[in-house]
């Protein structure tokens, strides 16, 4: 067959499973019947092949195994140590798709392809799984899409640390479904994100592809990402299910020291509203929760998944997690013993190759060693999927790609608006001190800039650790392609918005390293300027290759290498300091901020970050931004989250530690000012079944048009168990004009006081609760008793999970417009 040939999954004579006419269910069931033990369980596997697979003369792809970046080739399975950047050697894809295949594995995202070459890669190894296999089932095709689509080219948006910082579910669904629509041009029908790991310690490395520390403020965004992505016609996967962040000492696949009611008050929670919100599969985590890895842990998976929420859609193993079961976790002797526990659990397919899922179950069903009901449930759940992709319709041809990729552009102007947009959302003035903004605001003329750091030139640091330049592009050095797409730096965006100043740049110091030798060129720029800009942060990378991201995992909340001791050095200088962090984690800044001019957040806001770093700073942009996560006084980082019962934030005189952040949760500063006033509940009493509303009015005080993000918490006073000080039951992003004012009313259902008791039921308990309003949950002026009334109340899965929230405008005495 020639490359251009029309690719048609085979029609077999009485073939009603290819009848869209059909109920989704029997259509399932009839190919079901039709399939072979073999043909069941090769669709419960997956390939991978990288760019290295190339066409051969009978069309069958195989794989030349090359070493990638710093790693070894060779069989992931067969090593503890994780191996995500490495293409496992395997069979060739004709072999592995003899029985048929659940997935293909990043066609775009594995090497730097143009859209054209991976869509002309994407009908190859279709071909191949519709022409080995009997039937001719396609395979689903997944990419990772943690801050946009992870190919070359596509739009590098902010990380989802910063898509936290934003509070703005409605935008971070407006990106996930510019994501989407782009993947599912280009053929991809699975997409492996959103994160909804609750942060617990900030020195894991993957901070920053989570929402935040509070599971509220994860819930309604990652449902949003959720309803985005899929809207647009891609499933959505939630991760890592569960605990993953919670690891012993912030290590990356440690053991997470958790019991179940901690679990299911805190990292649980998200993952229910976005299956609420449709999300159609789920990734195991890879750690183990007190014992019991998550890939083979059956409560988790089955009884608590399907059985008490209802999922219907497929589990998908994190990468080699079937196998990391044998040689990590060493409760299987092997992957094929692994296969079998994994399978057992609840894992529908394996990613991203099969190695535990392969024919040897066939083997262990016939021996009565594995129950053939496992294997069809879990093929059920495949190819009901296929079934609402539309790949097992009559005439289906996966050859549609090629002709949107060509000319395809990955990063539109559109893209990049919504891009800019979240960055600008996202960065956080935590204090404006006596330099910020740069310009006007009755300041004297900046007539000289020095802007210095590691963060300042490198586009590289602007970008998340699963974006394609940081993620990819560093495994191909010879092929000069730079970041793939523009990626404006700080330095170069502060240029263009400050116009007539004149703007010095020193490095200063790399992200890492020891080398102290550019320090005197950045404290001489400092000394002849009227204002330095230090950007000091992260460079992202996997495994041991930045400072951030998978498997960069921090010993301390020191900023990284001498980046510390390049800011001694500049505010030693006389010369005002601005210091601007551009990380992934929040970093002890402590010893900088009585000292430094200015201080600023920014988790990684990707493509257009420099110039909505640049927009905060010179005054054009209005910082809204607040923190998804604390800013620690100390590099200690005591106490990880502030999600913690009073002997956790509380001086109370039991330990010689301060657990005071500097900058509290739902912190951040603006260039006007609000006041929150006449805030009121709807009722000081309520029943356990109960609801009521809690309104506060937000006036814009000062002179320039501003968004205040309104935050409500819930205090319980009295628990049966401890309970965190308050927690984050709303909140919402309230944009006004000079003068202007807006009513928020905030709809509150008893249900949201819930939380798992002794007896690990979720209950809801009567007595009185303090609902508190403010914008940090360090700020909270107005705090309002309500007392639950009747008898303790048992809720489950169906229980009310947010708030309601609207906004009316007042005029100036405060009546509703209207």
């Amino acid at each position: 067959m020639t490359q251009s040939s029309t690719i048609t999954a085979p029609l077999a004579e009485g073939a009603r499973w290819r009848d869209p006419g059909l109920a989704a269910a029997e259509r399932v069931e009839a190919l079901l019947a039709a399939l072979t033990l073999e043909e069941k369980v090769g669709q419960l596997g997956s390939r991978w092949l990288g760019r290295e697979a190339q066409e051969e003369p009978d069309g069958e792809l195989g794989l030349e195994p090359e070493a990638v970046g710093d790693a070894s080739p060779g069989d992931p399975s067969q090593n503890v140590a994780p191996m995500q950047d490495t293409f496992s050697t395997g069979p060739s894809l004709a072999d592995a798709a003899r029985h048929g295949l659940g997935h293909l594995t990043r066609i775009y995202g594995s090497a730097p392809v143009t859209p054209e070459e991976g869509a002309r890669d994407l009908v190859q190894q279709q071909r191949v799984v519709l022409e080995r296999s009997r039937l001719g089932i396609p395979a689903v095709v997944h990419e990772e899409c943690l801050t946009g689509f992870t190919a070359l080219g596509a739009t590098v948006y902010p990380s989802a640390l910063a898509w936290g910082a934003t509070f703005d579910p409605d935008l971070v669904q407006e990106m996930a479904d510019a994501i989407g629509t782009d993947m599912a041009a280009l053929g991809v029908h699975h997409g492996l994100s959103p994160v909804l790991d609750v942060v617990r310690d900030y020195r894991w490395g993957r901070v920053e592809e989570t929402l935040g520390e509070d599971p509220y403020l994860v819930a309604l965004l990652g449902s949003a990402y959720v309803r985005g992505l899929q809207g647009a016609g891609v499933v959505a996967t939630l991760k890592h299910f569960a605990g993953y962040s919670a690891s012993r000492g912030a290590r990356n696949h440690g053991p997470v020291p958790m019991g179940r009611r901690e679990l299911a008050d805190v990292v649980l929670p998200p993952f229910e509203a976005a299956l609420r919100a449709g999300a159609a599969s789920v990734m195991n985590s890879y750690s183990d929760v007190d014992g019991v890895p998550a890939a083979m842990d059956r409560w988790l998976l089955t009884d608590l998944l399907r059985g008490e929420w209802g999922f219907d859609g497929t589990v998908v193993s994190d990468y080699w997690a079937v196998p990391f079961l044998a040689t990590a976790h060493r409760v299987a002797v092997d992957a094929e013993e692994a296969g079998v526990l994994a399978l057992e659990a609840g894992i529908d397919v394996e990613l991203p190759d099969t190695a535990g899922f392969g024919q040897h179950l066939v083997d262990r069903v016939r021996r009565g060693e594995l129950d053939e009901a496992l294997v069809d449930t879990a093929v059920r759940r495949v190819l009901a999927q296929k079934v609402a992709m539309g790949l097992l319709d009559e005439g289906w041809t996966p050859e549609g790609a090629v002709e949107r990729a060509a000319g395809y552009d990955l990063d539109s102007a559109a893209n990049r608006a919504i891009a800019r947009r979240l960055a600008e959302e996202s960065v956080v003035l935590l204090d404006a001190g006596t330099a910020l903004p740069l310009l006007g605001d009755g300041r004297p003329a900046l007539r000289r800039l020095a802007v210095v750091g590691p963060c300042a030139d490198d586009a590289r640091t602007l970008m998340g650790c699963y974006s394609f330049p940081n993620h990819v592009l560093p495994q191909y050095p010879g092929l000069d392609l730079g970041t793939g797409v523009a990626v404006p730096t700080a330095l170069e965006a502060l240029r263009a918005e400050l116009g007539d100043v004149e703007v010095t740049h020193a490095l200063g110091c790399e992200v890492l390293g020891d080398d102290r030798s550019g320090f005197e060129a950045a404290v001489a720029a400092a000394r002849e300027a009227d204002v330095c800009v230090a950007l000091v942060g992260d460079l992202a990378g996997l495994f041991g290759r930045g400072t951030s991201g998978e498997g960069c995992d921090a010993p301390d909340l020191r900023l990284p290498g001498l980046q510390g001791e390049l800011l001694e050095a500049l505010l030693a200088t006389g010369t005002p300091v601005v210091v601007v962090v551009v990380s992934g984690r929040p970093y002890a800044l402590g010893a900088y901020a009585d000292r430094a001019a200015a201080l600023v957040q920014a988790f990684m806001p990707g493509e257009e970050g420099g110039a909505a770093v640049a927009g905060v700073l010179s005054g054009r942009v209005v910082p809204s931004g607040r923190l998804p996560v604390q800013v620690p006084r100390d590099p200690g980082g005591q106490p990880g989250t502030y999600l913690q019962p009073v002997l956790g934030v509380a001086d109370v005189g039991a330990s010689n530690l301060d657990p005071t952040p500097l900058f509290p949760f739902g912190h951040g500063r603006s260039y006007t000012t609000f006041a929150l006033e006449d805030a009121r509940l709807s009722s000081a009493e309520v029943p356990t079944d109960g609801a009521f509303s809690a309104s506060v009015r937000v006036r814009n005080t000062g002179a320039r048009r501003g968004t205040e993000v309104v935050q409500l918490y819930l205090h319980d006073r009295v628990g049966s168990v401890t309970r965190p000080v308050r927690q984050l039951a709303g909140f919402a992003r309230v944009d006004l004009e000079p003068g202007e004012s807006a009513e928020v009313v905030f709809g509150l259902h008893a249900d949201l006081t819930s939380f798992t008791g002794v007896d690990l039921r979720r209950r809801v308990e009567p007595g009185d609760v303090e609902v508190q309003i403010g914008t940090s949950a360090g700020d909270l002026p107005h705090r309002l008793p309500v007392r639950l009334t009747g008898s303790v109340r048992l809720v489950g899965h169906d229980r009310q999970l947010a708030s309601t929230v609207e906004q009316h405008r007042t005029e100036g005495d405060g009546h509703r417009q209207g």
